[in-house]
């Protein structure tokens, strides 16, 4: 029984990396995405930022990944169901790419908060 258990989870898991890996190399919004946080990650250093600002900034790049890949996932679905231009098929997929430009937006937006003020005391 809880060979089965850890075994389910276990294979959980390799699906979740594997749609993670697949969204990599087919996605190329994704692979902006992760570019940009690796600089994001080695700037956060060169500032020396707090644990704090350090949480906020993972959470943004964390929620901003994610919405891509609710992002690619939606308009899999969608492109699965039909090949010829739909406006409900059309809609559903701005809807996703929207969610995607507001989780950007809004960490660009929390990024400056941090990283400006820190910015100007190296002036």
């Amino acid at each position: 029984m809880v060979i089965n258990s850890l075994k389910t989870m276990f294979l959980s898991f390799q699906h979740a990396i594997q749609g993670i890996i697949n969204c990599f190399l087919q996605e190329r919004n994704f692979k902006i995405h992760i570019t940009v946080s690796i600089i994001v990650f080695f700037f956060n250093f060169f500032l020396k930022i707090s644990i704090l600002e350090w949480c906020i900034i993972l959470l943004c790049i964390g929620f901003v990944l994610a919405a891509e890949l609710f992002n690619s996932a939606i308009e899999r679905t969608i492109d699965l169901k039909t090949l010829h231009y739909h406006p409900l098929a059309k809609s559903g997929k701005d809807m996703a790419a929207g969610a995607v430009l507001i989780s950007a937006f809004i960490s660009s937006l929390i990024g400056l908060l941090i990283y400006v003020p820190k910015l100007l005391l190296l002036l």
